[in-house]
């Protein structure tokens, strides 16, 4: 589907955005794995589910674990970017 207006935009962003981002005022950490053909290709998915297990057996609740599309550096890839709060992202 076309997207029509900017105000369709904003309601599908405004429907994923606590998905993607942690509600405002949460403390949480963002653990976020390239998973484009180009991080599929070079490893990501063992990553990913490595990242995903190591967070569970951990007990970690403030860490939650994505997956994302293209980040821009393919010849780096399996990247792997991490959010925590107050501090810069770390790839």
């Amino acid at each position: 589907k076309n997207m029509k207006s900017l105000a369709e935009l904003k309601a599908i962003k405004d429907r994923v955005k606590d998905t993607v981002l942690p509600p405002e005022g949460k403390n949480e950490t963002r653990v976020v794995v390239g998973m484009a053909t180009c991080g599929i290709a070079a490893g990501a998915t063992p990553v990913l589910e490595a990242l995903v297990e190591g967070v569970k057996k951990a007990g970690l609740s403030s860490v939650k674990v994505s997956k994302t599309g293209c980040v821009g550096i393919c010849q780096y890839e399996p990247v792997v970017e991490v959010f925590e709060p107050g501090k810069d992202k770390v790839t």
